[in-house]
């Protein structure tokens, strides 16, 4: 039995001592020997299990002492499965509450600040959870709650799509201090020669990239009736609503971050190729032949709605039907579309090049006093995430401008 399962079969064997008190409580008598016999079993049960519990949590602060590297496979399977347990509407009831966490958000804060390094200020929520969608009340949320319950018919905001991360950028997780990751510069040279002749002499030379904590969030309104609903569509609705704060600034981030106080971005990076936007189907392939020759595969294109528009309008060949952009795809290439995307541009690359390191996961905060929430009824929710962006090889990515 693995370590969530142990804290949830105690919170239920705690609930049903706590169920038997309050029974004998509210008719103002003492436990029956019945009640009193059942009531010892459970506690030498809660007894037991307490015990399993420290025997694991001991176990893996063992196993926390060892390098990430080090950690096994298994280990690494258990938390990404304990992240899909992770109820962010727990999470928030119990803030509200003042209440601890239990179970498996109990769990996964405690690893994911030993992972760290670091202590939530609220409680974190696993970064995987990054999803798209905004504020929500009991007014614009009203058919979740209503007697005809059709949440598969709830209407969400217009929401740009945060599609980076999907298309195959590398996460590295549980970061402490600076990360620096050494990169190949140049390699040695070689030559033919003549009898008796010297070979060539050159040395290898190398370089790095680096990864420095940068802090991205924001700051949401729930009212407090949403959050206590235990529907678990609105248990979607609040994960969706506070990773939004945190996703559409790190999707614009790796598009096209300042590298100021937000990481550096594709478009932004010293190094990557640069090329026209389109206009006929041999400029297409010749935008692809750029980055092959620099022995680049795993190509995707990134780019507006306005610029697919206007290549599914241009035709390879006059008269033939067929168009630069058509089934989803330029050049037989996957043509992913994001409203944070500039404007005349689109990239061209292999996006697993991108690294995005996470210092934090998500951390959210509830502020149930926080104005003009609380006046309303209602609950102010922050929620921060510490990141940087890095490009392995900016030659990876070609990035084309109207004009350019």
């Amino acid at each position: 039995m693995n370590l969530t399962e142990l804290l949830e079969k105690r919170s239920s064997t705690v609930s049903q001592m706590k169920a038997l008190a309050d029974a004998a409580a509210k008719a103002n008598r003492d436990l029956t020997d019945e009640e009193n016999t059942q009531f010892e079993k459970l506690k030498t049960e809660e007894r037991s299990i307490q015990a399993q519990i420290d025997r694991v949590e001991y176990l893996r602060s063992l196993e926390r002492a060892v390098p990430a590297d080090h950690i096994g496979d298994g280990h690494n399977k258990d938390f990404e499965k304990l992240k899909r347990s992770v109820s962010v509407q727990n999470i928030i009831q119990a803030q509200i509450a003042g209440r601890s966490l239990s179970g498996a958000e109990l769990e996964y804060n405690k690893e994911a600040e030993k992972r760290s390094g670091k202590k939530a200020q609220g409680a974190f929520i696993p970064f995987d959870a990054l999803e798209t969608r905004a504020t929500n009340n009991t007014t614009t949320a009203a058919e979740l709650v209503a007697t005809n319950h059709r949440p598969q018919d709830y209407i969400g905001p217009l929401r740009a799509s945060n599609i980076v991360r999907q298309m195959g950028v590398r996460t590295l997780t549980g970061l402490s201090g600076d990360v620096v990751i050494p990169k190949y510069g140049t390699g040695l040279s070689l030559g033919w020669v003549g009898e008796e002749e010297a070979v060539p002499e050159s040395n290898m030379s190398f370089d790095a990239i680096t990864l420095t904590p940068k802090h991205t969030g924001g700051k949401t309104e729930m009212s407090r009736q949403l959050i206590q609903q235990s529907s678990p569509d609105i248990e979607s609705l609040i994960r969706e609503d506070l990773s939004f704060l945190v996703a559409q600034n790190i999707d614009k981030a790796i598009i096209a971050g300042t590298g100021v106080k937000d990481p550096l971005g594709i478009l932004n990076t010293v190094g990557v190729l640069t090329g026209t936007v389109p206009a006929t189907w041999a400029e297409v392939l010749q935008l692809i032949q750029q980055l092959e020759d620099e022995n680049i595969s795993n190509l995707r294109w990134l780019g507006t709605s306005g610029l697919k528009t206007a290549l599914a309008g241009i035709e390879k060949s006059v008269g033939t039907g067929q168009y630069l952009y058509q089934n989803g795809q330029v050049g037989e290439l996957p043509f992913n579309v994001s409203a944070n995307m500039p404007t005349g541009q689109f990239i061209l690359g292999d996006f697993s090049q991108v690294l995005l390191g996470v210092w934090s996961e998500i951390d959210i905060l509830v502020n149930p006093y926080a104005e003009p929430a609380y006046s309303r009824g209602g609950v102010q929710i922050r929620a921060m995430a510490t990141c940087d962006v890095a490009i392995r090889h900016p030659k990876a990515f070609l990035v084309a401008s109207t004009g350019a």
